[in-house]
């Protein structure tokens, strides 16, 4: 059985192709720049060299079609048609308290994750391009979301309000979501396959460490606190972002260089 994993950013989409039976990668690659005049497909085979093609991807949707095409190709590609691929995984970066779980993919469930890009408005809205464009080109072929918050979602209550009115929570949905969640459970998985421990028995404390970075508790298999909070900008510091910072700073800046 062959699954195809899709990862939609804003200019690029990531992809691997795998075999299930044996837990086999297939083919690995991504469509980078698009929307732009140097878009590229970067496509690799199992033992063999990667091949860089210059695509023309004006949208996510030109992008999809080049990924089925060249997985398809028959000099390059891996499977003689794309009606081989069982189900289509998406990583979806933020599904609130709603989604706990990958979920299948229907029109209701793209107009709840479409009400969540105000959560995650550089995340979500690439995540439904790439997940409209395959089930455009691929509609016969299950369609399934796996998010990134969802194994924070058993967190207690204690770990995940804040230091703010409770209406802060109720109304607006303010909390700690966490992220990184699917990365947390393969290591917290991986990390007791390696000790030959039962993962319901064991204290870890799991970090994802990348340009984006993230540390969770995880005990007895279930994610209990993590570092990152509302948005992914709480926690450690990273690439792109500060992690935690005392807001007075801000304020202190402000008054010194008189900034409005």
């Amino acid at each position: 059985m062959k699954i195809l994993v899709v990862n939609s950013g804003s200019s690029s989409i990531k992809y691997k192709l795998f075999e299930i039976e044996s837990m086999t990668c297939l083919s690995k690659g991504m469509v980078e720049r698009i929307a732009t005049e140097d878009s590229l497909l970067t496509h690799h085979r199992m033992k063999a060299k990667p091949v860089i093609i210059k695509v023309r991807a004006n949208d996510h949707t030109q992008a999809i079609r080049h990924i089925l095409n060249t997985l398809t190709d028959p000099v390059i590609g891996v499977i003689d048609s794309y009606r081989q691929i069982r189900a289509i995984g998406h990583r979806v970066v933020h599904g609130a308290e709603t989604f706990r779980q990958p979920t299948v993919i229907t029109e209701d469930v793209i107009k709840v994750i479409t009400g969540l890009n105000k959560l995650a408005p550089l995340h979500n809205p690439p995540a439904l391009l790439g997940i409209k464009a395959c089930i455009r080109f691929a509609k016969n072929i299950p369609q399934v979301a796996v998010f990134d918050t969802a194994f924070h979602q058993t967190i207690p209550e204690r770990a995940f309000i804040y230091g703010l009115p409770f209406e802060f929570y109720k109304e607006l949905g303010i909390r700690r979501y966490g992220f990184h969640g699917t990365s947390h459970k393969f290591i917290a998985n991986r990390t007791a396959q390696i000790l030959k421990r039962d993962l319901s028995k064991l204290r870890i404390v799991t970090c994802h460490l990348g340009n984006g970075c993230s540390i969770t508790a995880v005990k007895n298999a279930r994610s209990i606190d993590t570092s990152m909070g509302f948005t992914p900008l709480e926690g450690l510091l990273m690439g792109t972002r500060s992690g935690d910072l005392d807001p007075a700073v801000i304020l202190y800046r402000m008054e010194e260089k008189g900034l409005s």
